[in-house]
């Protein structure tokens, strides 16, 4: 399993790649993936994810976490690649503010999201966000993440 992280030059200072790394494992280990998957988390700004959000989703604001599912084999190494997951550390900031939670607890919790999305869990109906959110809970419990979590 390899999870490439790559973190926006304005923050590698502010947060390591260790944290994201650790999130992401931790999910795919307690969702049963194969060992054999590879993701890319990247941690970026409002900007950026604004401009990826308008592009792919058609809505021109920022957000604080997207999820682009790629499921495909790579040739070279037969491993199944996730996909993509794109983390706004200013809407992180922004959150955890709001919130009282840490910074890193809230990168924690936008990493898991974005990695469920890529396992094919959703929030759009009542029944999958009460689903979505349960194993959410339970991974960042493991995890040592206390957060409150939106409705």
């Amino acid at each position: 399993m390899t999870i490439f992280v790559e973190i926006a030059d304005p923050y590698t200072s502010l947060i390591g790649p260790a944290l994201i790394e650790r999130s992401a494992i931790m999910t795919l280990e307690l969702q049963g993936s194969i060992p054999e998957s590879d993701l890319t988390i990247f941690v970026t700004d409002d900007s950026r994810i604004h401009q990826l959000n308008q592009e792919y989703r058609q809505i021109d604001a920022p957000t604080d976490v997207l999820a682009f599912p790629a499921g495909y084999t790579d040739p070279d190494t037969a491993h199944r690649y996730l996909g993509d997951i794109i983390v706004s550390f200013d809407r992180a900031r922004n959150q955890a503010q709001r919130s009282e939670n840490t910074v890193e607890d809230e990168l924690q919790l936008l990493v898991v999201h974005g990695v469920l999305h890529l396992l094919g869990f959703d929030h759009d109906k009542a029944d999958d966000k009460e689903k979505m959110w349960l194993v959410q809970n339970q991974i960042l419990n493991r995890l040592g993440v206390n957060v409150s979590l939106p409705e």
